[in-house]
């Protein structure tokens, strides 16, 4: 049978064109070619097909709001992935940080997905799916009035931090320090939102603002490099996704997830598109 060129272009065409919705689904989940990948026991979740994240969408480039309405970020990106990988449907349930863990204990949510750091306290009442590194940050303003220059240089100085975060920790073991050398203690105000942290020290109401080195490299490029990082970093830490001690069903799940969007590459490309491969589990 003779194929005219008009036909054969588009038979090309709607090649190209599934082809193209084929990556998009390897890319960052969705749809069904990766649904049966990894199987969820019955009741493994609250809401069968459903897997819901508690996630304080406020700190990009992890999780946040685009136009207001819409989560996006790159906890966002692999979590869709991984419920594609399960077959399951990603639901984002805004949840402050400071009551997180409280909230998936309570059944609000399946699993916690928001740069939620694996240390050992946490252990204690919730499983870990390692799946970033992450390290802490001080930011100042540009002109930096007071020449701060890290974390050990905020005596006296007062700073604006997320309530709950580890930043917030390490905030109080320098404080300590800084009473124990003579020094005047610091003072540390922490906000339900790490954006009306980042907001007092735009408004000049603090001296510096602590955050995550993701958070913190995100708000300086975007406010235009009216912000900039005060000495190095530090605090690496591995960052996982929680799930209750009683779920084994859904952490193991979560886990075979995981190393299948490892596995096809997915895991790779969200990090790189939000620029966080430098956070890359090794």
């Amino acid at each position: 049978m003779e194929i005219s060129a008009t036909h054969l272009h588009r038979v090309r065409f709607v090649c190209a064109a599934l082809a193209t919705t084929a990556l998009g689904v390897a890319v960052f989940g969705g749809g069904t070619a990766s649904a049966s990948a990894v199987k969820v026991p019955a009741g493994a979740v609250a809401q069968s097909g459903t897997i819901r994240y508690c996630s304080d969408i406020s700190s990009p480039p992890l999780e946040f709001y685009k136009n207001g309405t819409t989560a996006t970020g790159s906890d966002v990106d692999l979590g869709d992935a991984l419920a594609s990988a399960m077959g399951l449907k990603p639901v984002w349930v805004n949840t402050a940080f400071s009551g997180i863990i409280p909230a998936l204990q309570a059944g609000h949510c399946d699993a916690i997905m928001s740069q939620l750091f694996d240390k050992p306290a946490r252990r204690k009442v919730v499983n870990f799916v390692d799946y970033m590194n992450s390290s802490e940050a001080v930011l100042v303003a540009a002109n930096n009035p007071k020449h701060i220059s890290g974390i050990s240089n905020l005596c006296g100085d007062a700073v604006a931090a997320e309530t709950g975060t580890t930043i917030t920790d390490f905030l109080s073991a320098q404080s300590k320090k800084c009473t124990k050398a003579g020094k005047a203690s610091i003072s540390v105000h922490t906000f339900l939102r790490d954006a009306d942290a980042l907001e007092q020290l735009a408004l000049g109401h603090v001296d510096a603002y602590g955050t995550t080195l993701e958070t913190g490299a995100y708000d300086i490029s975007k406010s235009g490099h009216h912000f900039k990082f005060a000495g190095s970093t530090f605090g690496q830490i591995p960052t996982g996704i929680a799930t209750n001690k009683s779920n084994s069903a859904l952490h193991t799940a979560i886990a075979k997830a995981f190393a299948v969007v490892r596995r096809n590459g997915t895991y790779k490309r969200v990090f790189a598109k939000w620029g966080l491969t430098a956070d890359l589990l090794k």
